[in-house]
């Protein structure tokens, strides 16, 4: 009896390794275009402008949607071909595509709304915002605008303050789970020593429910950055 011929796909593989990078370059985009948003916010540019950002931003998430149903499809073919072991080498063209439109009629506008990227990059828009008195009422008293000022510097004040250190942050991170934040080099730390001692890291802000903090779930968070940069630079100018 002859044995079945060896389909190899190690060139199949290499080009999926290639796809993979290919995310690489579509995050590098979602960053360019988040610190091309803030800056247009601090810069009082033309909320149009602004909004644009987000349009380009929905389209990174649009391309990474295909990229990864595309990936899906191919892994998933190849999979479906190293257990069958066909005598014929199929047509892999025709078998990943047909698996990638499967893929593709399940797409949804919400599904790129929920993208993790976009909905940061959102909470970050309005978080800049709402720091430099955009979305504020144009109708509010001076008398109003003052105490609204004021109150907000205190709690901005307040969310400077890494809960480990209990000092001003450098690089803070945001935790997605629970929206707290802490500084990137503590909390790491304190992961790790958690864990050297097999135990779960609970989120060191106080009242904070949240009893598993994980590294996949920090973020960095440049709106905040960006906004203990800018409250510095006018504490120093007003002294």
């Amino acid at each position: 009896m002859s044995e079945r011929p060896v389909i190899s796909l190690s060139g199949v593989d290499a080009c999926v390794s290639s796809l993979k990078t290919c995310k690489t370059y579509i995050n590098t985009g979602m960053d360019i275009t988040t610190n091309v948003a803030l800056d247009l916010v601090e810069n009082h540019n033309d909320p149009e402008e602004i909004n644009s950002m987000e349009e380009v931003m929905l389209e990174y998430a649009t391309m990474n949607r295909e990229l990864n149903h595309y990936v899906q499809a191919v892994e998933e073919t190849v999979k479906q071909i190293k257990q069958d072991k066909p005598e014929i080498i199929p047509n892999l063209r025709h078998l990943v595509m047909e698996r990638f439109r499967n893929l593709e009629s399940n797409n949804c506008d919400a599904d790129i709304q929920r993208n993790e990227r976009v909905v940061l990059f959102k909470e970050q828009i309005k978080q800049m915002k709402t720091q430099f008195g955009i979305q504020s009422g144009a109708e509010e008293g001076p008398a109003l605008e003052q105490v609204d000022e004021d109150i907000a510097v205190t709690q901005s004040q307040r969310k400077f303050i890494c809960p480990i250190t209990q000092e001003e942050m450098k690089k803070p991170v945001r935790n997605r789970i629970c929206g707290h934040t802490y500084e990137e080099e503590a909390i790491l730390e304190h992961i790790w020593r958690r864990h050297q001692h097999k135990k779960k890291v609970k989120c060191p802000q106080v009242g904070c429910n949240n009893k598993e903090v994980r590294k996949a779930d920090l973020v960095f968070d440049e709106a905040l950055k960006r906004t203990i940069e800018m409250w510095n630079k006018q504490s120093q100018s007003t002294q």
